[in-house]
Order: structure tokens, then sequence, then C-alpha cells
């Protein structure tokens, strides 16, 4: 799992997603033409592996946001696979969860309108 994932990030650092490749469009702005909570995010991460925050953040603020609990998820469930003992969870109220899920669903319609500043 470690070797592919250290394949997919060196491809993603070498192969700029914004030039096409390797990389697959978006199905869903194929099929509708407007953009979904995830687009944009690998030529963020592609951005954020040569060090531009800045680049990253105006391609997809919501996914660079969430990189550091992805990153805490990601390295708990390392830590309980090579040690049994994963780093301490934290509780999430349901009401955190819906209001996760009302930020993604207005990010979804705000970056399609105008009033969006990467529109």
């Amino acid at each position: 799992m470690a070797a592919a994932c250290g394949l997919a990030l060196a491809l993603l650092f070498f192969l700029d997603p914004a030039r096409g490749g390797i990389f697959p469009p978006c199905p869903f702005r194929a099929l509708t033409g407007y953009l979904c909570p995830g687009c944009g995010t690998l030529r963020a991460l592609h951005q954020l592996l040569h060090g531009h925050l800045g680049a990253a953040f105006r391609l997809n603020p919501l996914s660079v946001s969430s990189l550091p609990f992805v990153g805490y998820s990601s390295l708990s469930s390392l830590l309980e696979l090579i040690t049994g003992r994963p780093l301490p969870r934290v509780f999430v109220r349901p009401s955190f969860i819906w209001a996760l899920l009302f930020a993604i669903l207005a990010f979804w319609v705000l970056r399609n309108t105008p009033l969006f500043p990467a529109s």
C-alpha cells in the first residue's frame, strides 16, 4: 500500500494533471459541464507537492482544507496496523457531520456561480 501511494505521489509530482495525460477528466463535469466538489483536487495536490499552497487553495479550497484531517486519519490507521494502537480518536458530534455536509453542498453550488472567486 505504501509503495502504491508513493508511486501515485511520484506520478502526481512529475506529471501535471492540468496538462491531461494519464489523469482522467471528472465524469460529473464531462456529463453536466458543472464543477463537482472534488474538481481541481488532483491539480491542487500537484501544486502542494511543489510547495505552492496558495495555488492549491485556489484550485480547490475544500480539498486542501480537509488534508490535515485525512492525514491524521491515515496516520492513525497506519499506526494501528503497525503497533496495534491508533492515535486518539476524536469524537465528532452529529451536528458537526450535518454542518460539514451543508458546507460541501454549499461549496458545490457556489463554485458554479459567478460569485465564487475561482469560477
